[in-house]
């Protein structure tokens, strides 16, 4: 391959990289904020013994949806990162950026089978507020995981609240 086509494939990668790096930062701010309304929503319905309507099976439906997003560009970010070492589990482990490679990547695919299978569980309940209380116990469970998930200012492994 010529050299010149190295170079802009690389600078593409590079540019590319910085696009989808500021996305996953700012998409964040939507995850959370969908998940937190579902969640007073389904707390909301479950202690005032609402009935389930549409538009709450829509906002968690959103939730939802704004999550595999995140985790869609979560996976390419992934693949493509400087910061993510492939090889073999034992050495992966004792790398100091451990944390992207393995740690960030499985408490978030966790977090985000939690969320979706308690979804279609809480949409399987025969009444209002047992959708509601199920609805707001997973989306808490799943919300409790991507808090502790998240690169934290303070943490070693922290980024930047907002990337410019």
């Amino acid at each position: 391959m010529p050299i010149f086509l190295i170079h802009l494939r690389n600078d593409l990668t590079a540019n590319m990289y910085q696009g989808l790096i500021h996305f996953h930062s700012m998409w964040r701010y939507v995850v959370l904020v969908l998940l937190l309304l579902a969640i007073l929503k389904s707390l909301a319905g479950w202690f005032g013994n609402k009935e389930h309507t549409n538009g709450d099976a829509k906002l968690a439906l959103f939730a939802m949806i704004s999550l595999h997003i995140q985790l869609l560009v979560g996976l390419i970010l992934y693949g493509i990162s400087p910061a993510v070492n492939f090889g073999p589990m034992a050495e992966m482990m004792k790398m100091p950026n451990r944390y992207w490679t393995v740690e960030h990547l499985i408490m978030m695919i966790v977090a985000v089978v939690v969320i979706t299978l308690g979804r279609n569980y809480a949409l399987k309940a025969d009444d209002g507020h047992g959708k509601h209380k199920r609805m707001g116990i997973v989306f808490l469970i799943g919300l409790a995981i991507i808090f502790i998930s998240i690169p934290w200012p303070w943490s070693q492994v922290s980024r930047a609240y907002f990337p410019f």
